[in-house]
């Protein structure tokens, strides 16, 4: 995959969340994009480093950018840090995913749906 993007895309069942993945040398560079209006709403980069438990586990440190207004930040932090774990490796996280008027219920489907990509990557 080294050099070449793969994408992951899930339909929910009011919109569509996609995760555009480039492994740029040993790094990660993913796009989120989904609901009504595609932006980048947030950035995050985490950083894997040894636990500060001392048991030889991967933690990870991130650093976020949030445009004034945009809720993204969330699901842009869960999949960084998750696959800077996964994989122990930098990944830069950005992107947005905005439905007008989204509900609780609806949030929570985009949440699900991003967890169960991120586990295929």
């Amino acid at each position: 995959m080294d050099g070449t993007s793969v994408v992951y895309e899930k339909d929910l069942s009011f919109s569509k969340i996609t995760l555009h993945v480039l492994k740029a040398g040993d790094d990660y560079s993913i796009t989120i994009l989904g609901g009504d209006k595609q932006h980048i709403g947030s950035s995050v980069l985490s950083v894997p480093r040894p636990s500060l438990t001392g048991d030889g586990s991967v933690s990870v440190t991130s650093s976020m950018m949030n445009m004034i207004g945009h809720k993204d930040e969330q699901i842009c932090r869960y999949v960084a840090e998750k696959v800077c774990i996964k994989k122990n490796a930098v990944v830069l996280c950005s992107g947005g995913f905005h439905i007008d008027d989204i509900t609780k219920e609806q949030i929570k489907e985009v949440l699900q749906a991003v967890k169960e990509l991120v586990d295929e990557i």
